[in-house]
């Protein structure tokens, strides 16, 4: 019996002919076990939001002995991928730190300027949730992008205020992180416009077919990129100038006053 619109159910033969024949079939296999394909496209919510409610349905059915489904596809590429660059962003993790201290030569400011690098991360957190975009594959690169890119920016600033009073030419101070400050002003902000000009069709195109991972990482790179200048230009200065180690006191190997004793026995 099947339905009509208006209610009533009717005989499948009253409107069509029924008859069972040889039809070519093929038969999929993985190892010894048949398997049957069934694919879906995903519009207007998120893959991962729909592969959980694919998963909830299933769990709730009861297959017959020695058969079960799973879910394949793009879904389950993308907890791999996930997985893999996880195990990979913490071996990042752990050599940015190292990269921090060679570069600052202090354990101290390396590890405080390393705590303040996720906050880097906030822009690109909002601007995901902004345009609605659910957390994928190219989300996680935009993400790791924008980690590295203010991890130079954060090397080359401290850098420079430690240039600038190693040459003498600034003390240790205020006026230290202000010059400093000012002369990487235009550096950075000619980096984040020109990466932001070059991500900005991506972002406009939308996403559109062959842009499914570059669309989400420009996304979170261009929000990342505002907070990442914005912790280059204000906070680190500030960081710096409270707990950089600071001008070290001058050792001089010449003889103090103090020390110098009258010996009448060899005078003339």
């Amino acid at each position: 019996l099947i339905d009509k619109p208006n209610g009533e159910q009717i005989r499948l033969g009253d409107v069509a002919q029924v008859r069972i024949a040889p039809v070519p079939t093929v038969i999929k296999h993985d190892a010894v076990s048949r398997y049957i394909d069934v694919s879906a496209d995903v519009q207007g919510r998120g893959l991962s939001a729909v592969a959980n409610d694919v998963e909830d349905g299933l769990s709730a059915l009861q297959f017959p002995l020695q058969y079960h489904a799973e879910v394949l596809g793009e879904y389950e590429e993308r907890g791999r991928a996930g997985e893999r660059l996880l195990g990979l962003a913490v071996t990042a993790a752990l050599g940015i730190f190292l990269l921090l201290q060679a570069a600052f030569s202090s354990w101290r400011l390396a590890g405080l300027t390393f705590l303040t690098f996720p906050t880097a991360l906030v822009g690109g957190v909002v601007a995901a949730f902004a345009v609605g975009e659910d957390l994928s594959l190219g989300s996680l690169i935009g993400f790791l992008a924008v980690l590295a890119i203010a991890v130079r920016n954060g090397i080359v600033q401290i850098s420079h205020y430690q240039r600038l009073e190693e040459e003498g030419r600034e003390p240790f101070g205020v006026g230290l992180v202000l010059r400093g400050a000012r002369e990487r002003l235009a550096p950075t902000l000619m980096t984040a416009l020109a990466t932001a000009l070059a991500l900005l069709p991506l972002i406009v195109s939308g996403s559109i077919p062959g842009q499914e991972v570059l669309q989400p990482m420009a996304v979170v790179i261009l929000g990342g990129l505002v907070t990442a200048t914005v912790l280059n230009l204000f906070v680190l200065p500030s960081l710096y100038l409270h707990f950089a180690p600071g001008p070290q006191p001058a050792t001089s190997t010449e003889p103090l006053a103090s020390d110098l004793a009258f010996n009448p026995a060899t005078s003339d």
